[in-house]
């Protein structure tokens, strides 16, 4: 048929008032096998699964239909048969409480062939998947053209050749350009097809907004709001106005429903005010005595205001060793420590720093978050390491003095965001201290990144705030955009990593 002479298509719902005509294009469509489903069989599918059975139409023409089960996939050996998926063609396999969507057959009219009718009905169960909650999509794919190559290549040596477009296989070229991966080879799968040698592939669709069921009450966000802090740094009387500041922003970003506070790092610096008499090393290590202080108030904060908080960073003492620590104030009470890795040489000269040896992700009921500080987001080995435990969102408080250090962490956190398919937020402090030895100047813009693709940003930036100025940045992230964003996007810097010429790997902390 001549595209000029379509009128309309439609994709509904199979009748069984439809099956003469789904016979008959069956048998145009297998002229080969001969076979055909019966009335009974098509009967018995529409009374146990309707929404499984699909049909397309061309000007009210019969042109194509999909037919589908829901099976408990796990019941099933992975060298199973198409008789053993249907059980022995009655459709007692089908649970409507099962995980996987089972496609029992495809097929289009030779006619209509061209017209990419197929793809309509595998998006069909794609959204099916999907609205089902189920696992993915799983089918016995015939190989027609294996039968040419059957005296000199094994079936794994004709799928590998048809993968690399050394052989063309019209029904596997197609599955896969359809983002279904060849799983393994099926033997004696359906009996009778000659053409692919009683072979088939077993070909499965993935479905990444699967969610598991939970036990508990509260589920997972998926869109996820992100507040930052960018901190003015100004003196203060005493410990309580310093908290009256920190309330504020929190109160105002739980205001706006915020599921991230983001505070800066070292953003406490102000009450080293009145230890200015005392050398760099012995003032910071003056502040670290608020540390506890501050956990133990931001804790409460993100009870009381439905947030949850990342405190930044702050000095803390631990056996002797001063280490640059935040901590993850979780709105449900509980609390999680986190180190800075790679300590500046500033840090060092003037107060005697030690990096930690933490290196991990965050479960929260918004996401898995990763937090690195500062100088940490300039090592990219750290966050593909957050990456490969799930990391969804990177969170980085920084502090910098000129813009040659801000430029340093702003590059790099955006290329975190690029190669890790991740969001990154980064906050920072703005203002001067003159009466604070080695924290006179502050630059800050504080910032959202994303990974560049269609579904993003054309620049990767989702907000930033006005560079050098006391303010709040809000914006919202969609995590399930991140899911797509693995499986078919226009790159995909995590699945075409060389593993077998690299590997990356944590160490064990001594």
């Amino acid at each position: 048929m001549k595209v000029e002479d379509i009128d309309n298509i439609t994709l509904k719902y199979l009748d069984i008032d439809d099956y003469q005509e789904l016979k008959d294009v069956m048998i145009e469509a297998y002229p080969t096998m001969g076979t055909y489903w019966k009335e009974g069989h098509i009967e018995k599918l529409l009374s146990i699964f309707p929404e499984g059975q699909v049909v397309v139409k061309i000007n009210g023409e019969l042109a194509g239909c999909a037919l589908s089960i829901i099976v408990d996939y796990d019941k099933y050996d992975d060298a199973h048969t198409y008789r053993d998926i249907t059980d022995n063609d009655t459709f007692n396999s089908h649970q409507q409480d099962g995980d996987v969507l089972y496609g029992i057959d495809v097929f289009i009219k030779p006619e209509f062939r061209g017209l990419r009718l197929g793809r309509r009905l595998y998006d069909y169960r794609k959204e099916l998947c999907e609205k089902l909650n189920l696992k993915g999509i799983a089918f016995g794919g015939r190989i027609p053209n294996y039968h040419k190559y059957q005296d000199k290549l094994t079936p794994k040596e004709y799928i590998d050749k048809v993968r690399t477009k050394e052989i063309t296989d019209p029904v596997l070229n197609f599955q896969i350009s359809n983002d279904f991966y060849p799983t393994r080879v099926l033997k004696n799968y359906l009996k009778g097809d000659v053409h692919s040698n009683d072979y088939a592939v077993l070909l499965e669709w993935r479905n990444i907004y699967y969610e598991k069921a939970s036990k508990k009450a509260a589920s997972k966000k998926r869109v996820v709001r992100l507040g930052l802090v960018q901190w003015q740094m100004r003196p203060y009387k005493d410990t309580e106005t310093f908290f009256e500041q920190c309330e504020f922003f929190i109160s105002s970003l739980s205001g706006y429903r915020s599921d991230f506070a983001l505070f800066p790092e070292l953003f406490n610096a102000p009450l080293m005010g009145n230890d200015n008499h005392l050398s760099e090393a012995d003032a910071i290590r003056s502040l670290a005595e608020y540390t506890e202080e501050i956990v133990e108030k931001f804790s409460g904060y993100a009870i009381s205001y439905n947030i949850n908080i990342i405190s930044g960073s702050m000095p803390e003492m631990i056996d002797g060793v001063l280490y640059n620590v935040g901590y993850l104030c979780r709105r449900d009470g509980t609390v999680e420590r986190y180190e800075k890795i790679h300590i500046t040489p500033n840090e060092v000269k003037y107060w005697g720093m030690q990096g930690g040896n933490k290196i991990q992700v965050f479960d929260t009921d918004s996401g898995k978050v990763g937090i690195l500080i500062c100088y940490d987001s300039e090592f990219p080995e750290l966050s593909r390491l957050l990456a490969d435990q799930g990391m969804e969102i990177l969170f980085v408080p920084f502090l910098t003095d000129t813009q040659n250090g801000y430029s340093r962490v702003r590059h790099c956190s955006q290329a975190r965001a690029i190669e890790n398919e991740c969001y990154v937020a980064i906050a920072g402090s703005v203002g001067n201290l003159p009466n604070v030895h080695n924290m006179d100047i502050q630059y800050a813009q504080s910032m959202v990144f994303t990974p560049c693709d269609f579904a993003f940003p054309t620049n990767g930036v989702k907000a930033e705030a006005t560079p050098n100025s006391e303010m709040i940045l809000i914006a919202d992230v969609d995590l399930d955009l991140l899911r797509e964003l693995n499986e078919f996007g226009s790159v995909r810097n995590l699945k075409d990593r060389r593993t077998d010429l690299f590997e990356l790997k944590k160490k064990v902390a001594k």
